[in-house]
């Protein structure tokens, strides 16, 4: 694998957060990665990239924006991981992938965040092998940003895909990460956690959501959340709850379903605003108005999952990611891109275990003596 800069009289790591980008993994092409991490970096100066594909696209992409070139150095890398390919092969078969030097980046302590547009099942599999789970969590998560009616503009969601499995503890160690990830990516003290279900009565749902109610109602005071209970989906977007937990096959539907529903709208405004001259007018007199519910519910604007629970900070944007969607991703990216988020979230979660293993002790020893 060769590695070269971009320019030499600047390194990316000169006073910079550096985060390390997948380059060819978007289904656009590395032109829209690199427009991307052009317009990220016009609004966030202390960010640098090392960049990770074929080093003669990059060098000349790169070439025509000189301020980015500056913070940027190319990492060669021959191959590339498809959309389509199986985790299992990119795991015997994908070290010379723009993905998996990206993610070794990390993993080598170079970069302290990665992006990647590229195939999700892959990069997790490549996350979780080369940067490892964090003591104590089971099942990583994806966390995602959800437009609410919260002061912030968002409510975090997880997991929304990584693992459509998911049992009582894990479920209460997303609310753990996802605690985590809100304190950090949203600046809130004291999330609110909700869990996910039919209904809000604590006697509906599936066995292991009304076990994961119990055990998740327990660790709040200790974790520094509030548990708002059961929560139902028309609460995702609320202003009730500040984390929605749930299993990643139901938060994987939910998740698409709202990226259509919010492009369908879109399309509606369009069709509606442009039926008649008159609504023509109106759009032009509601110009302003209009274009704050158009990034509303832009999904560009909210692009990226993270993988929650590794020993690094992982990514996701949207395989078909435009620049204004990969800028999002990176920006995620670096304001997740602190070292103390992961210690803090790896502290909480082993707290949380030493707890629940003293408790099943004492209960054990309780037993006993009876």
């Amino acid at each position: 694998m060769v590695t070269e800069t971009s320019k030499e009289k600047t390194h990316p790591g000169d006073g910079n957060v550096i985060i390390s980008v997948d380059a060819m993994g978007s289904d656009r092409g590395p032109s829209s990665v690199i427009a991307g991490m052009a317009k990220c970096r016009d609004a966030n100066p202390n960010i640098g990239f090392i960049v990770h594909g074929d080093s003669a696209q990059l060098k000349a992409l790169l070439n025509r924006r000189d301020d980015l070139a500056s913070v940027c150095e190319i990492r060669h890398a021959d191959d590339v991981v498809t959309m389509d390919a199986r985790p299992g092969h990119v795991m015997r078969n994908g070290r010379n992938t723009s993905m998996w030097s990206a993610v070794d980046a990390v993993r080598n302590k170079e970069a302290t965040a990665v992006v990647s547009c590229g195939n999700t099942g892959a990069l997790m599999a490549v996350s979780m092998t080369r940067l490892r789970r964090l003591p104590g969590v089971d099942r990583p998560a994806i966390a995602c940003l959800w437009p609410s009616h919260n002061p912030g503009g968002f409510n975090v969601m997880l997991d929304v895909g990584a693992d459509i499995r998911a049992n009582a503890d894990d479920l209460m160690q997303y609310a753990l990460m996802g605690a985590s990830y809100a304190r950090t990516g949203l600046g809130l003290e004291r999330p609110r956690i909700g869990l996910l279900n039919v209904g809000a009565e604590e006697h509906k749902g599936r066995a292991e959501l009304r076990a994961a109610h119990d055990l998740i109602d327990q660790a709040a005071p200790d974790a520094g959340f509030a548990f708002v209970g059961f929560v139902e989906g028309g609460d995702i977007p609320s202003a009730r709850v500040d984390v929605i937990v749930t299993d990643g096959f139901t938060g994987n539907i939910a998740l698409k379903t709202g990226e259509g529903t919010a492009m369908l709208i879109r399309k509606f405004l369009r069709t509606a605003l442009g039926r008649s001259p008159l609504s023509r007018l109106g759009a032009l007199l509601a110009a302003k108005s209009l274009r704050g519910l158009h990034k509303a519910i832009d999904p560009r604007h909210m692009n990226g999952g993270v993988f929650l629970g590794l020993n690094g900070t992982v990514v996701k944007s949207h395989g078909a990611a435009d620049a204004t969607g990969v800028a999002a991703a990176i920006r995620l990216a670096f304001r997740l891109a602190q070292p103390e988020f992961t210690e803090r979230l790896a502290a909480q979660v082993a707290s949380c275990g030493r707890a629940r293993h003293d408790a099943g002790n004492d209960h054990n020893a309780d037993g006993e003596s009876e």
